[in-house]
C-alpha cells in the first residue's frame, strides 16, 4: 500500500505533537540552591528503598502542574515525613502533589536533607531547604503562573514540624543569605500540617523552642488520629498556641487512623483529610 508524502508529514507531525506533550506532562525538578547548600560539607550517595530515599545531601523540588483549564493559581510545597532521617516520597509526597494537580494546584515535592550531620539540630538542614524552596518558589511566581500570596506548605509526620517550623520563623532565615531569591519572603501564605511530631516538648505542654507561634503565623489546618503513638498533643498544643496568638486555625483529631495514613484510603474518616483541608482552604478564600 502507497502512503502519501502528505501523510507521512502528518503521521510525523502527530507523532511529534504527542512527543511534546509527553514531555509537557513530565514534572520539572530542579535544584533548591545554586551550589552546595548551606552547611552541607560532604555529599552522600542517596539509598532508596522503592520510594523511601535516606542519605539526601543534595535538594530538590520536584513540580506537578494542573490541566491548564484547572489551574487555580494555587500552589503547595509538599514535605514529605520520615523523622528527620528519610522521605517517604510516595504516599506522604508524589502521591500528594498528584491529588493536588487534580484540584488545580501546583504540587510541589521538596526533598529536603536528612538526616542532619553530627552535632547539628536534625531539624535544621531541612529548616534551610524548606526556606529556600519557599523563596525560590516565590520567586517563579509569574514564569509558572502562580499567585504569589498563595503559595502553602504541607507536611506529613517530621515533614509537618518542618512546615510548622518554616511557619513561625519568617523573621529568622536559618542561613545567611545567597543570591536575589533569598530577598524574597520564605513564608507560607498558609500551611498544612497532617500527624506532627516534635512540636511540643517531651514531658511537656510547651512548643518546641523552634516552633515560635506568633499573632504574623499564616492559617493553619492540623490533623492527627487520636490513637497516633506520635501523640496527639503535638497537634493539640500547635492549635492552642495558634488560637491564643489570634491566628486562624482549623483542627481535626480523628478517634482512630495511626500515624503515617498519608493518602491511604483504609484508615476510615482520618482518610477524609484532604477534603476537609479542600473544604477549609475554599472557607479562607485560598481556593476560589
Amino acid at each position: 500500500m502507497m502512503i502519501s508524502t502528505a501523510a507521512v508529514r502528518w503521521f510525523c507531525l502527530m507523532g511529534l505533537l504527542g512527543s511534546m506533550a509527553r514531555a509537557a506532562d513530565q514534572p520539572l525538578t530542579l535544584d533548591v540552591w545554586p551550589a552546595n547548600p548551606r552547611g552541607q560539607t560532604q555529599q552522600a550517595q542517596e539509598q532508596w528503598q522503592k520510594k523511601r530515599v535516606t542519605h539526601v545531601t543534595h535538594p530538590t523540588l520536584t513540580v506537578f502542574r494542573p490541566e491548564q483549564a484547572k489551574d487555580t493559581g494555587v500552589a503547595i510545597i509538599v514535605c514529605p515525613g520520615g523523622g528527620y532521617t528519610a522521605l517517604m516520597m510516595d504516599y506522604e509526597g508524589e502521591d500528594i502533589a498528584h491529588w493536588l494537580s487534580t484540584i488545580g494546584i501546583t504540587g510541589i515535592v521538596l526533598k529536603y536533607r536528612v538526616p542532619a550531620p553530627a552535632g547539628t539540630p536534625r531539624y535544621l538542614p531541612a529548616l534551610q531547604d524548606a526556606q529556600r524552596a519557599m523563596s525560590l518558589v516565590r520567586s517563579r511566581a509569574s514564569e509558572w503562573k502562580i499567585d504569589p500570596h498563595r503559595i502553602g506548605m504541607l507536611g506529613f509526620s517530621a515533614g509537618g514540624h518542618l512546615t510548622a517550623a518554616t511557619s513561625t520563623n519568617a523573621d529568622k532565615r536559618a542561613y545567611e543569605p545567597v543570591d536575589s531569591i533569598d530577598q524574597v519572603s520564605d513564608c507560607p501564605d498558609f500551611a498544612v500540617v497532617i500527624y506532627p511530631g516534635g512540636v511540643v516538648r517531651k514531658g511537656s505542654d510547651e512548643l518546641s523552642p523552634e516552633i515560635r507561634v506568633t499573632k504574623n503565623t499564616p492559617p493553619m489546618f492540623i490533623a492527627q488520629a487520636n490513637d497516633d503513638p506520635v501523640n496527639a498533643d503535638n497537634s493539640v498544643f500547635l492549635y492552642l498556641a495558634l488560637k491564643h496568638a489570634g491566628v486562624s486555625a482549623e483542627l481535626h483529631i480523628y478517634a482512630k487512623g495511626g500515624h503515617g495514613f498519608g493518602m491511604k484510603t483504609n484508615r476510615g474518616p482520618a482518610a477524609t483529610w484532604p477534603t476537609r483541608m479542600e473544604e477549609w482552604m475554599h472557607s479562607l478564600g485560598i481556593l476560589k
